[in-house]
């Protein structure tokens, strides 16, 4: 998409200028792209099944998985999910500072420390030295649900003045103890609360800023709302990182996030199918084939549209813009289009199996086309 930009201006995001961190083996902030996170819910002293999340997470496309890590047999336990881990761990940090220490030493890419419930500056001056030592970046998690006592003191309630406050007053403590690696967030679970928030953080300070609605809610009404809030901050070009908080599979998150960031053109993994919602005038089923496509062409990594339209009315013209296309005819069958061209009629029967077929081939099309233009 992001070659579409000079002729069609109005896709453009202008990205916020940030400075780049490293989260181990990637880069957050500045000009790199915009990573996706999520969260294991599994027992972090169980290295098994933690291992088995996060690599499952990492296959869904996760950049950065972070685990939890409450009490000693979880920051003992991180030391084997990080050796197994495909992707950067970030060690989850509330109340006891010790535990980020253990988690540095443990071999944790970053620290997620709390400023509301980690301690006073002489704990986060430690935690900062573990950093230090082992390599560790640090997030500033500003939370709406636990600012700390002082400030809703000050200000009476949570507001944004208030989480850009705690922000920038633990930016300060880093910085004076010339730490510099580190990202920020401020979640809340009010849209309007997190969004103002994010606008007021991202005019004070150039870090790298970590998008997220936190505690957003079950799949479908969680996806809406982190959709409406992160979607609203990523077109303004806000954000360098993005965490959806679901209450369901940490691999749902991850997909989620991803829509997000394709559907702005921010990012581009798999394929993009685009669909019609199917009416009366529907050659075949939409909804089922759809559903059926999903699942068979999960493994697809390659960036690429499918148009899978029920009738002519809006079915040739999504076609010419996309990799590959079907719509929907009458008798039983409908017209394949590749490249945005028509190629072929086809029984709907044979539908599903054929497309897989034809994305698969376009897939490896585009790697091909993608290694020489690397290679030259």
């Amino acid at each position: 998409m992001s070659s579409l930009h000079s002729i069609r201006p109005w896709r453009q995001i202008e990205r916020r200028k940030s400075r780049q961190i490293m989260v181990g083996n990637v880069p957050v902030g500045g000009d790199a792209p915009i990573t996706v996170q999520t969260m294991t819910n599994t027992d972090s002293s169980d290295v098994a099944a933690t291992v088995a999340q996060v690599q499952a997470c990492a296959e869904a496309g996760a950049d950065i998985v972070r685990v939890s890590t409450p009490d000693a047999s979880s920051t003992k336990a991180l030391r084997e999910v990080v050796k197994e881990s495909p992707v950067p761990i970030v060690a989850d940090i509330h109340f006891h500072y010790k535990r980020a220490i253990e988690a540095a030493e443990a071999g944790a890419a970053c620290l997620r420390i709390n400023p509301g419930n980690i301690g006073d500056a002489s704990r986060v001056r430690e935690v900062i030295k573990a950093a230090k030592d082992h390599g560790c970046s640090i997030r500033i998690g500003v939370n709406a649900g636990s600012l700390e006592k002082h400030l809703l003191d000050k200000y009476a309630e949570p507001c944004p003045d208030a989480m850009i406050e705690s922000g920038l007053d633990h930016i300060r403590i880093l910085q004076d103890n010339d730490f510099h690696e580190f990202k920020i967030s401020c979640k809340a679970s009010d849209v309007f609360l997190a969004a103002a928030a994010y606008q007021g953080l991202a005019e004070a300070t150039d870090a790298p800023i970590h998008l997220g609605i936190t505690e957003a809610g079950a799949l479908t009404a969680g996806t809406i709302k982190s959709a409406i809030g992160l979607g609203n901050l990523l077109w303004s070009g806000i954000g360098d990182t993005i965490r959806v908080s679901l209450s369901a599979d940490p691999v749902e998150e991850v997909k989620v996030g991803y829509e997000i960031l394709k559907s702005l053109g921010l990012r581009h993994r798999g394929v993009n199918i685009i669909s019609c919602p199917s009416c009366a005038r529907q050659g075949f089923d939409v909804i089922k084939t759809v559903e059926a496509l999903e699942k068979r062409l999960e493994h697809i990594k390659t960036p690429m549209s499918l148009s899978i339209i029920g009738c002519v009315v809006n079915g040739p013209g999504e076609a010419l813009m996309t990799d590959v296309g079907f719509t929907g005819g009458g008798a039983g069958s409908g017209m394949v289009y590749l490249a945005g061209k028509q190629s072929h009629k086809l029984s709907n029967d044979q539908m599903v199996d054929h497309i897989v077929e034809q994305v698969e081939e376009r897939a490896s099309a585009i790697e091909a086309e993608m290694a020489t233009e690397a290679a030259e």
